[in-house]
């Protein structure tokens, strides 16, 4: 059973109904006492990181999440919630990771948001990627990006530089893409979590 931490910040949505289609169990997280009915932990968002922040602050649910040692997958915004620090907002983070999530604006040439599909680069380690081929297309909506880390990176995406599109940390994962968006090799990534 996945746990799906919800603070009003993520598109529950899009996710609920990809956990349908790989026909794997799931139920809202909104209170600290609901970690225990469960053996992983989503935390989706979209919008603004600061924003978001600032209302999963608001639950009352950090500090039972960053204590967490069962598997946890940050996605989009949710995993920009997991490094130390955003210039979207001059936001303080969560810090599981010691990364800044960028703004994409003068560091590219390159449109903004990124927008679609792109491939992304895995590392041999990463276990989200078991049974992804290689350069995999994935769906991206972002204007932020986290900074590329060899010690953190779970697969690299390029556009206009490297940047992580995964990181992993201990039973800490994130993924910048949104896999319930990416088709048939996004709901692989989501199983392969099921199995961590």
């Amino acid at each position: 059973m996945i746990g799906i931490v919800n603070y009003g910040a993520g598109n529950i949505f899009s996710l609920t109904a990809a956990l349908n289609r790989i026909q794997v169990g799931y139920g809202m997280i909104n209170s600290k006492e609901d970690f225990d009915q469960f053996d992983r932990v989503i935390i989706p968002g979209v919008g603004h990181a600061g924003a978001a922040m600032n209302k999963l602050r608001e639950t009352g649910l950090v500090d039972t999440i960053l204590a967490l040692e069962k598997p946890v997958l940050g996605i989009c915004v949710g995993m920009q919630l997991l490094t130390s620090y955003s210039e979207e907002g001059e936001a303080e983070l969560l810090s599981v990771f010691p990364l800044k999530t960028l703004h994409f604006k003068n560091r590219v040439t390159l449109k903004v948001p990124h927008m679609g599909w792109n491939s992304v680069k895995a590392e041999a380690d990463c276990p989200l990627f078991k049974d992804i081929p290689e350069n995999t297309y994935f769906y991206f909506v972002h204007s932020f990006f986290i900074e590329h880390s060899p010690v953190y990176n779970g697969a690299t995406c390029n556009y206009g530089i490297d940047y992580s599109a995964a990181i992993q940390k201990d039973n800490f994962y994130g993924v910048q893409f949104h896999p319930e968006k990416s088709g048939t090799h996004g709901e692989q990534l989501l199983i392969n979590f099921t199995k961590i």
